[in-house]
Parts: structure tokens; C-alpha cells; sequence
């Protein structure tokens, strides 16, 4: 009874791809090049805004300008540093040219454009759940994770410039409704570099990493494999340039990786504990893998081996209750978003060593998570 609509629904989206492809092609080949850039979501509960800085030749940051998203931020119960409890707030479509921003307090996704290192807001869409927390994409599929009413996942198309919601690709997570929301509510919805699977984390409310298959149109399987790590809290993942899964644990402080077979199955390829408090964030860059450490004020530098195993190296200091962080594409420089003070701590990238280059202090975002290095 349920496949009906949701063919119905994968051809239409099927048949809208093509012109989308033409379209979505003409409005990026003339874009001019992003140059070296940082963006700040602050999750503000009056009205959310992105913060755009120029990266200067010495890594020190320069303000450009604040972007209203047209909508609002939210903070969840028991939340002080982190207000979403979650990564991926903000996400870059690098192939379309735009930002992708949750607006939580609207239950809205906001679409901006990507002008040199301003930005320009271009459309507002409904999530289709409560409280969105995370975004990501591939390729003109896009999925937002909602987090409360026992969470959700929903998913659109890029038509042409604009994003359309696909109904079909809908998936409620069931998820128990928490009384403390921040660390129970889900964490995180990722794609895996090759597109064929949907990660999402659910942290302390069910302990699991789910994952969806994803069919050729981007539609997710109708359910995910459950993989359950008791005590554990998943909290946000990151994939390394082999496409190891990696996995913060934030009830733990470590980091595993995975490899992630045709089926949505994980098998444990590395183990490593931080030796740090509420590891909760993850960024990668080729072997490199920065867990962010909010109870330390600390990132974790660990380095994947070639077969997935993971080696300790040590810590680097940041401002008080590090959460989300940014490599810049090429790897030469992070950008560390901390909550305590609304600061972003930047830093040289050589090998597998942190040089600090400078701290920027966000106005008005305290609390706020989301950071993107363009």
C-alpha cells in the first residue's frame, strides 16, 4: 500500500532531475570563485544569522558582513554551550554555491548564496519536522534531521535554483521523547563520501548509529540498520579521505571508525579514547581526524591508519567549550567554533600538528554552532 506514492513521488523527482541538472548547471558556471572564506552560524533565538570572514594570508580572520537567515535560532533543554546539541548546522553545497543553515526555533532551512565572501539569502523552506538540528547534501539531494517528536529526517531536490521538498523520502525516527533534551535528541545526518548511505547518530536516547540506504534517485531505504553501542552516546561523525566512518562518542570521550558495507552494517575498525571530557565533535581531513572535547577545552588529533585503526597524538588547547569544527578544502588551516565565549579559534594545519594562529569572537553567539571554511 505504501510503495504507490512513493514511486509516484521518486519518478517525478526522477523526471525534475534532468532539467534541475541543466538549470542548476547554468546558474553555477558563471559564478565567480568562492576565495578564502569562514562562515559562523549563531543560532540566535531572536533571529538566527550567519557571520561571513575573509581568511586573511595569516590565517587571522576578517569580519565582512552578518547575514540574516529569516529565521530563528533554538536552544534545547539543558543545553549551555552547545544550544543544538548537534553538528552540522551549517553545511556547504559547494556545488551549487550556497550555504545551508537549520533555523530550529522556525523549523525552517534557509538557502543562501555564496557572493565572493558575502552571502545573499534566496529562499526559506519547512523542514517538515520540529527543530531542525543538522543538514548535509550530495550531488541535488538534500536531507535535514529534525530533533524533537522523536526525531525525523526529510529530504529534498535542487530544481533549478530552488530546493523542493520530496515527501517519500520522509522518515520518522521514533526516537523516546527525552527530558533532557540535549543529550538525547539525535545528532547528526551525513551522506557517506560515495552517496549511497544516510548516517544518522541518535546519541543517549538510543545509543545507535542508523543507517539508510540511499536508491539512485536519493531516497532512503524505508528503514535504517541499527547498529547500538550501549553507554556509548554517538554523537557526530566525520568520513576520512579512505571513507572510514568515524564516530565521536561523547558518554565515552573516544572515537571508533567503521567501514560501512553495501547493506548499512558497520564493522569496528579502530578504537581510541580521548582522555578528555564530552568529546561530542568531529572534523577530518585525509588521515587527520580533530575530535572537539566541550568539558576540556581541548581537540583530540588522532591519525587514521590504512586499514581504519586510529593512533592517539595528543591535544590542542581552544577557548572554553569547544564544539564544531572546519577544515579549509585544501587542509592547511582549521577553524574551531567554541561555545563558552562565542569565539573561533584558528589554527595552521602541518601534518598531523595544531599551531594556533588566532582567535575571533563572534558577536552574539554564545551557544551557537555551525562553521563552514570555504
Amino acid at each position: 500500500m505504501t510503495r504507490t506514492p512513493l514511486s509516484r513521488t521518486s519518478a517525478l523527482a526522477a523526471a525534475l532531475t534532468g532539467a534541475a541538472a541543466l538549470l542548476a548547471t547554468a546558474g553555477t558556471a558563471s559564478a565567480a570563485p568562492v576565495p578564502p572564506s569562514v562562515f559562523v552560524l549563531d543560532d540566535a533565538v531572536s533571529g538566527n544569522a550567519v557571520h561571513a570572514y575573509s581568511r586573511q594570508a595569516d590565517g587571522t580572520l576578517a569580519s565582512v558582513g552578518t547575514y540574516a537567515t529569516g529565521g530563528l535560532g533554538g536552544q534545547l533543554a539543558g543545553s549551555v554551550v552547545d544550544h543544538t546539541a548537534s553538528q552540522g548546522a551549517l553545511a556547504a553545497d559547494r556545488a551549487h554555491q550556497e550555504l545551508l543553515a537549520v533555523n530550529p526555533g522556525s523549523d525552517t532551512l534557509s538557502v543562501l548564496r555564496v557572493h565572493n565572501h558575502s552571502l545573499s539569502l534566496r529562499e526559506v523552506v519547512a523542514t517538515g519536522g520540529a527543530f531542525p538540528v543538522s543538514v548535509t547534501s550530495s550531488g541535488d539531494a538534500v536531507y535535514v534531521l529534525n530533533a524533537r517528536d522523536g526525531g525525523s529526517i526529510s529530504g529534498f531536490r535542487w530544481v533549478g535554483n530552488r530546493l523542493v521538498a520530496v515527501p517519500a523520502w520522509h522518515r520518522e525516527l521514533h526516537l523516546p521523547v527525552p527530558a533532557a533534551e540535549f543529550v538525547s535528541t539525535p545528532g547528526q545526518v551525513a551522506v557517506t563520501p560515495d552517496g549511497t548511505h544516510l548516517v544518522v547518530t541518535t546519541k543517549a536516547s538510543t545509543a545507535s548509529i542508523l543507517v539508510y540506504g540511499l536508491d539512485a534517485s536519493g531516497a532512503p531505504a524505508a528503514a535504517p540498520v541499527a547498529t547500538q553501542v550501549p553507554g556509548t552516546v554517538p554523537f557526530a561523525v566525520a568520513s576520512d579521505a579512505a571513507g572510514h566512518l568515524a564516530v565521536a562518542f561523547a558518554g565515552t570521550s573516544e572515537v571508533r571508525t567503521y567501514a560501512v558495507a553495501a547493506d548499512g552494517t558497520l564493522t569496528t575498525l579502530g578504537q581510541v579514547a580521548t582522555g578528555q571530557a564530552a568529546t561530542c565533535w568531529i572534523a577530518a581531513s585525509g588521515d587527520l581526524l580533530v575530535a572537539s572535547n566541550a568539558g576540556s577545552g581541548t581537540v583530540s588529533r588522532i591519525q587514521v591508519g590504512a586499514g581504519g585503526g586510529l593512533t592517539a597524538l595528543g591535544t590542542t588547547a581552544t577557548d572554553p567549550g569547544t564544539v564544531d569544527s572546519a577544515f579549509t578544502p585544501d587542509g592547511s588551516e582549521l577553524f574551531v567554533q567554541t561555545g563558552a565565549t562565542g569565539t573561533v579559534d584558528a589554527y595552521a594545519v602541518d601534518g598531523t600538528t595544531l599551531t594556533p594562529l588566532g582567535s575571533t569572537v563572534v558577536p552574539g553567539a554564545v551557544g551557537g554552532e555551525g562553521i563552514v571554511a570555504w
